[in-house]
This record gives structure tokens, sequence and C-alpha cells, in this order.
């Protein structure tokens, strides 16, 4: 299929690995046709073509910009280089882990098997095709050379972009938010697979939220009440909480926050699956820039919508005995004392946390998951489930370290009609209240039981979340 570019880069050198330098040296010569020092865009397309390696659209683009890191548009001969070795050395993890039986060679039970680990239920027709696009000698089996010989200019270099090796728990929910769900493929959109693995992760969720609402209504309460001249401890406060309502009323606000689950996960995911579309530049593989800016979109649009229920969720937790029958009495009484308007107190620091907490979440992960790839994976270029809650968690709990101030200061300006001799004022003036009055620190109330809840919630929600995967006949 690429028989000059087989022949220049593997027959030639013999081994890519005994002397990649002077092999890359002498590609990277042969691209370089203006002769500047520097591959670009229009000269890789071209170079390429020469050699009868045509380039999907929008390819050559997607491997100048990863490995241009000095951002002048154009690979020196260093970042043609390094961005090859780094290239090579994921396609040979997932290499290693499609061929199931470690004998050098990729055949079509293994590329079936694979598949179906992540849901997809592959024809043996659709593999032999997929095999055949591969398989350079005729053998219907793929060795290395064909594998990297097909992907070395090839912007997809894991299995999640070419087959969604890396898929894994896409709506897991640690009690705050629900994370944004990988893309789906046709196969699962059409098999109805995307939505019972929705529905797996809203029930995880629910079971999550609901067992760890104590530590829920706490970091509220913590929030709201605690300050230098009110100090409330975790152990004081459970007993005041007891003391008032009973142990029921450790889980006040539950409800809401169980029900909004579904309408936020389903907002959630349509919106991400538009803004996908209409970020990703000529309708190709959406950038990890890209992503977080659909992902944030698509929380902004999330939030708008069910943003009523947070603010009732937020007066449910903190009310007394007997204020409220329930979620229909409490939006009632609100509208009916505050208005249409009350339903929407603290929006403004609501949206502006979604910024860094979305920002933070995702750099952070992608940097731990590729870390420990670099540092552990020998063999597969799946980190493994665990792995990925583990790269989940931190990087969740350094999102919210960022934006808990934001998060603080939306519950405060939430629950502010409910508090008697509270003063209604704005974002800015509440910032600068509680710096006055409370220091730096202050607008870090109520963080240690919303971190406390963090691995209980993650067990949990993956616990559930795996009973509900087998439940439902989601094939692992």
């Amino acid at each position: 299929m690429y028989q000059l570019i087989r022949k220049f880069v593997f027959t030639e050198s013999h081994c890519l690995e005994e002397d990649s330098s002077k092999t890359f040296a002498e590609l990277f010569e042969k691209l370089d046709l203006n002769k500047d020092g520097k591959v670009d865009v229009s000269e890789l397309k071209t170079g390429l073509a020469a050699m009868g390696f045509s380039m999907g659209k929008g390819e050559a683009q997607k491997i100048v910009a990863s490995g241009d890191t000095d951002k002048d548009e154009g690979l020196d001969f260093e970042e043609f280089s390094k961005y090859l070795k780094e290239h090579e050395k994921k396609l040979r993890l997932t290499f290693k882990s499609l061929d199931k039986n470690q004998d050098g060679r990729i055949d079509a039970k293994e590329i079936q098997q694979s598949l179906k680990e992540i849901g997809i239920n592959l024809t043996d027709k659709d593999a032999e095709k997929i095999l055949h696009s591969i398989d350079a000698d005729g053998t219907m089996t793929v060795d290395w050379n064909e594998w990297r010989e097909h992907f070395l200019f090839n912007p997809a270099d894991n299995l999640q972009e070419i087959i969604r090796y890396w898929k894994h728990s896409t709506v897991l929910d640690i009690g705050d938010s629900l994370t944004i769900p990988d893309e789906f493929t046709e196969e699962e959109k059409t098999t109805g697979i995307w939505w019972r693995q929705l529905v797996a992760g809203g029930v995880a969720g629910a079971v999550s939220r609901t067992g760890t609402a104590p530590l829920d209504r706490m970091k509220v309460f913590m929030q709201v009440h605690s300050s230098k001249t009110n100090k409330i401890s975790l152990v004081g406060g459970f007993k005041q909480m007891i003391k008032e309502g009973g142990v029921a009323s450790l889980w006040r606000g539950n409800g809401v926050n169980v029900i909004k689950i579904a309408p936020e996960t389903a907002i959630k995911f349509m919106a991400y699956e538009q803004y996908k579309k209409l970020l990703a530049k000529d309708g190709g593989k959406i950038q990890s820039h890209e992503r977080f800016m659909a992902g944030s979109l698509a929380g902004a649009s999330a939030q708008t919508a069910i943003y009523p229920m947070e603010v009732m969720k937020t007066r449910l937790t903190l009310r007394k005995t007997g204020q409220y029958s329930g979620m229909f009495d409490c939006a009632k009484k609100i509208l009916k004392k505050e208005g249409l308007k009350a339903f929407y107190k603290g929006y403004v620091p609501n949206i502006l946390g979604i910024i860094p907490y979305a920002g933070i979440d995702l750099a952070v992960y992608e940097t731990l998951k590729n870390a420990w790839l670099s540092r552990y994976a020998k063999d597969t270029a799946n980190p493994g489930v665990l792995v990925l809650l583990g790269c989940g968690t931190i990087s969740s709990t350094c999102g919210q370290l960022a934006s808990y101030p934001l998060a603080l200061v939306r519950t405060r300006m939430q629950a502010q009609a409910s508090m008697e001799g509270s003063e209604q004022v704005s974002m800015s003036k509440l910032v600068k209240k509680i710096m006055q009055k409370e220091g730096f620190f202050g607008l870090y109330r109520g963080i240690l039981p919303n971190f406390m809840k963090v691995i209980p919630a993650v067990s949990i929600s993956y616990v559930v979340y795996e009973y509900m995967r087998s439940g439902l006949g989601i094939s692992k």
C-alpha cells in the first residue's frame, strides 16, 4: 500500500530501531523541499505524496501541530525526530496490546477480541477489512513493521483514536459533577450501548451521592455557617445537625441532588456532542484544547438548565425541621417570597468556576496518565481502569481545590435569603467581606469534608458502575 515509503524508511534502514537518527535525518532531508531547515504542512503533504503516502484531511496539520514546540509553524530536525520517536513508542505499545498471544503478529481474531473488550462487536468480515487495510504482504496478519509503516505518518497514535482502545468509564461521578463522556462510536450509538453506559453512570452517581450525602451536607453547612467567631468542627457539626433533626437530617437535600443527575447527564452529553462538531476543525478529530472548550461549554449549558435545582438543593440542605415539606414546597415558597431571580443566585461564580475546574482537571489527568504510561507501560497501552480512576481522583481534587472559593461564594449567595439577618450582597462584595472578616482561608471553609468524600465517592461509584455494566449487558 505504501511501497515507496516502506522501501525508503524500512527496507533501506533495515531496522528503524537500530539507526533511527540516521533514518530520520534522511527522511527529513527528503521532506525539507526548500532546504530551509524545517518541514511545514505543505512540504509534509507534498513530500509524503511524492513517496506514495496519501494523507487524510487535516492529518499533516495535526502532525506539525503536535511536534511544533516552538510554535513557528514548522518542524526542525530535532522536533521532527522527537515527534517520530515518541509517536513510534506509542504505536509499539498499542501493537503489543493488540497482540494477545505475543507472537509478534496481529490477526483478525485478536482485533475482534480487543474491540469486544471495549463493547464493540465486529463480524469476521469487518475484522478482516481492518486487517487488510494494514496488511502489506498479503499474509492476513500484521507484524510490527507493517503496523509501524501504516501509522508512522498518521496522527492517530493510540487505539483510543484508532479503535477506542483506551476507552474507560465515561460517566463516573464523584459527587460534585459528572465527567464529560468520551465520544461514543457509531456502533455503540446504534446498538444502544451509549445509553446503557449513561444509565450505569447515573445509577452509580445516585448511589455514590447518597452514600456520601452526610459529608456533602456538612460541607454546605460549614461553607455557610462556619467563621472565625463560629468555628464548626466535623464532630460538632454532625452533633448539631443530629440534635436539630435526627440522623435522617444528614440526608437533607440529597433527593434533589440525585434527581438532577439525569437531566444534567443528558444535557451535558448532548451539548458536548454538538460543541465538538462545531469546534473540530475541518470536521477532523477534535484536539485536546477543543475537547476542553467543548467540555466547558457543555458543562455551562447543563449548569444553566439545572441551576434552579442547585439552589433548591442548597436550601433543602440548610433547612430547619419543618421549614419545607419537600422539593415542590421549597420551590413554591422561594418563588412566592423571592421571585424567579432567586433561582439563579450565585449563578455567576458557579459558571466562572467551571473554567478552572475543567481546565485543571483535564490537564492534570492527561499529565498523570501519560506519566504512568511512560514509566510503567511496557507491554500494554491500556493503563487499566484503576489507574485511570486514580488519575481522575487526583485531577478532580486539584480542580476542586482551584475552584473551591467560587463554589463557596456560590453556596453563600444561594443561601443568603434563608440565613437570618444575612445581607443580600453581590459576588464581589461577598468575596471582599469574607476576606476582611475571615482572611484568605475563609474561602476554603468546608473543604475538609469535601475532600473526605472523594475517595468513598469514587469507590462506591466504581463498584456500582461495574455491577450496572454487568447487569445491563455491556461487554467489558
